[in-house]
């Protein structure tokens, strides 16, 4: 890949996401999760010297950074602002066109590291934890407001906090003498849960999951935004999910389940795609990544032959334009 200003964010399963869409020149992709432009990058490599990507994401400061680094591509990449269950509406001038479509669900490194956005168990900053600044619930809010029932659920549904009540509790007697303000102070209070640590993983780290995952909807809006992308894909057209948590993962399966027995999906291969060891050495953040892919409608040979026809149609009407 080329040298970019912003080489930063590392994203995952980059081969197997390329294997799992097949882009190729002509192509139309969608990247609803568009990041730094990782994968957006390696697909419009792929597709060229012709390939179209629509790319967007909810965070404008990332979009920035995607914009600076994909710059190169020119008039090959269209990149828009806001939620992928809105990616429907966005990109409605291509519904029902799109060869692929990928959403990642991970968080970048580039928001990980900012201390500032409030996301980092390790590095000090306003709780926050809004992937779109416009948003009106930060983190502080939630959890010097939030019920017992409420910061269960962020903690212990989403999170997957094994130790989830001692946890709340702790919140909530904290939260009566002084509001907690800082990402240092929910993770030291944390810390005080588990007295000592244990494991690979801070024991902080699935509460701030949770709880990120509560600010920003994200299981909601995950069934919403799969089924907008499915609006998007043309017949044959291959959708791929990049998730990094047992409950996305449940939604991304039963959703692709349920609309296989509608026969608007089927499913490749056996399930799950996983990092291979030689990529979560070199990216540790891959380790919990897990892919799954699936095709709208059936791919027979027919319909797989039809497909390139018209890509093949479509290119050379393109060429034809372009000596006019």
């Amino acid at each position: 890949m080329k040298n970019r200003k912003f080489d930063v964010h590392k994203p995952v399963l980059v081969d197997e996401v390329l294997e799992s869409l097949a882009p190729e020149g002509g192509g139309v992709y969608v990247d609803l999760t568009l990041g730094a432009g990782g994968h957006a990058e390696a697909i419009l490599e792929r597709s060229s010297p012709d390939g179209i990507l629509l790319g967007l994401d909810q965070d404008p400061e990332i979009l920035e950074i995607a914009k600076e680094n994909l710059s190169s591509f020119g008039e090959r990449v269209t990149i828009e602002q806001g939620n992928f269950t809105d990616a429907a509406r966005i990109f409605s001038d291509h519904e029902g066109v799109v060869h692929g479509a990928l959403l990642d669900l991970g968080l970048s490194s580039l928001q990980l590291d900012r201390p500032e956005r409030g996301f980092s168990i390790k590095k000090d900053g306003p709780l926050d934890m809004r992937m779109n600044p416009d948003s009106a619930v930060t983190a502080e809010e939630f959890v010097n407001k939030a019920s017992r029932e409420e910061l269960m659920h962020a903690v212990g549904v989403l999170g997957e906090e094994p130790r989830a009540r001692a946890v709340v509790e702790a919140i909530l007697d904290e939260r009566q003498k002084r509001p907690l303000f800082r990402t240092s102070d929910l993770r030291e209070l944390i810390e005080g849960v588990y007295k000592r640590r244990s494991g690979k993983i801070h024991p902080a780290t699935r509460a701030f999951q949770g709880l990120r995952m509560q600010i920003n909807r994200e299981i909601e809006s995950l069934g919403e935004g799969l089924e907008a992308a499915l609006r998007l894909l043309r017949r044959g057209g291959r959708l791929a999910v990049v998730s990094f948590h047992s409950g996305e993962d449940r939604v991304v399966k039963e959703f692709f389940k349920a609309r296989k027995s509608a026969g608007e999906l089927s499913i490749v291969g056996g399930g799950i795609i996983r990092p291979t060891q030689a990529e979560v050495r070199r990216n540790r953040r891959s380790r919990s990544a897990r892919l799954r892919v699936a095709i709208r409608g059936s791919e027979d040979r027919s319909e797989r032959s039809e497909d390139r026809s018209e890509r093949s149609e479509d290119r050379s009407e393109r060429r034809s334009k372009r000596t006019r």
